[in-house]
């Protein structure tokens, strides 16, 4: 089968591009030819023979830049000229992948996030227009909705609250839906009586992860730290729904010198830099600037294993070091971090991070210190002390939770997922 895949961006770090990468590499896997139209191919080559580039459909491109911001940053009075940019633009987007379609012959179409969020308003209404005009079975691989993101995605235009309402998500009786959650799955049945397919997030548990090896056993001294240290990592980008400050606090309250808090994120994820700077006055606060340490100069998140660059690290290495990684989200769509740490064998401090953490992962029965509403309990410190100090506990949790991942959250288990997608897309 001939898959085509539409996506704004892939490669980097962005969460829809990661998981569009795995997807890619089991429909391989399972004997598919898969090709790719995007606006950005982040950080690697395209191959022309499978990737074709669309200006129009970066997220960064002129057209989608100025649409964002005239549709809900700074609208102007008239919503005219806004309305018939849109429409002028779908229509050069839409010509594009049906000629893509038409040149590769693709049998089944999916559309990543791109029919989910409207982050891109012209690319929305380009796929709904071509999906319709091409009769293709088409699935919408839905990461997050638009009225999960709070006013980001209410205009003050009218027109465009009525477009956005009619094309995300995609309702074409040629297009079904994957969700990475239950609470989505709920939520697109009670809003628009639409069924969907619950693909979770996963990781590839068949290849080494977080080992310790020649590149990084000196990991310690050039963090500037003893070799008696032990390291907490929170693995995560620095932006304020990642309750990196609970992980502050339970330093406080673990009270031994010898821990420290290693943080890989940049500041730079933080708009206006205003959530990083309440962690740096509440470390201050607490007199805690020896044992947490920034350290982003230090690890990338684009290296995948070992690299030449002796000052870099992958988020691999990290995980070899951690003697338990901190994840006290308030809110994610699925929870990449927390499989992460559980493919690096690596315990787990999280909190129940509605509405998706124990529906979802936690409820599977993985073994991990759990906060309710990021409150540290005398109960949940004295777990959380036993599993740092704890060899034989902080081994036996870190072999039970990987055994676990592998059976919910595997290369194997998103095969099984897409196969049952592809039997769907027949009977469409």
């Amino acid at each position: 089968m001939n898959i085509g895949i539409i996506i704004g961006r892939i490669g980097g770090v962005d969460g829809v591009a990661l998981e569009t990468e795995k997807w890619i590499e089991v429909f391989q896997k399972m004997g598919h030819k898969v090709y790719t139209i995007s606006g950005q191919f982040e950080g690697r080559k395209i191959n022309h023979m499978h990737e074709t580039r669309v200006q129009e459909m970066s997220f960064f491109s002129p057209e989608s830049y100025w649409e964002q911001k005239k549709a809900f940053f700074h609208p102007d009075f008239n919503q005219d000229e806004l309305i018939e940019h849109i429409h002028l633009y779908s229509k050069v987007i839409e010509q594009k992948i049906v000629d893509w379609t038409q040149k590769y012959k693709i049998d089944l179409i999916l559309s990543e996030n791109a029919s989910a969020l409207p982050s891109h308003i012209s690319m929305g209404l380009a796929i709904k227009n071509a999906v319709k005009k091409l009769n293709i079975p088409t699935i919408t691989h839905d990461h997050d909705f638009a009225w999960e993101r709070g006013d980001r995605y209410n205009s003050p235009h009218s027109e465009i609250n009525k477009l956005i309402n009619e094309v995300f998500p995609l309702q074409l009786p040629n297009s079904f839906h994957a969700v990475i959650n239950l609470h989505a799955q709920k939520t697109l049945k009670e809003r628009f009586n639409r069924d969907s397919v619950v693909v979770p997030n996963v990781m590839d548990f068949s290849k080494p992860y977080a080992q310790i090896n020649n590149h990084n056993k000196n990991i310690k001294q050039d963090l500037g730290l003893d070799d008696d240290d032990i390291l907490l990592f929170q693995i995560t980008r620095i932006v304020e729904r990642k309750g990196i400050e609970t992980a502050i606090r339970l330093i406080h309250m673990l009270n031994n010198p010898k821990i420290k808090l290693i943080i890989t994120g940049n500041y730079a994820d933080d708009a206006g830099s205003i959530y990083y700077t309440k962690l740096v006055d509440l470390i201050h606060e607490l007199k805690l600037s020896k044992q947490i340490h920034f350290a982003y100069h230090s690890f990338s998140t684009n290296l995948i294993s070992e690299s030449d660059n002796n000052k870099l690290y992958s988020l691999s290495d990290a995980y070899a070091h951690a003697r338990a990684c901190t994840y006290f989200s308030t809110y994610e769509g699925f929870g990449n971090a927390f499989v992460e740490a559980v493919l690096a064998k690596c315990p787990i401090f999280v909190n129940n991070y509605k509405p998706v953490y124990w529906p979802d992962i936690g409820s599977k029965g993985f073994n991990a210190v759990m906060l309710e509403d990021n409150v540290i309990t005398d109960k949940a410190l004295r777990e959380i002390e036993k599993v740092i100090f704890d060899d034989k506990l902080n081994d036996e949790i870190g072999k039970y939770n990987f055994e676990l991942g592998k059976k919910y959250f595997s290369y194997d288990t998103l095969e099984k997922k897409l196969t049952e997608l592809i039997e769907l897309s027949k009977k469409m």
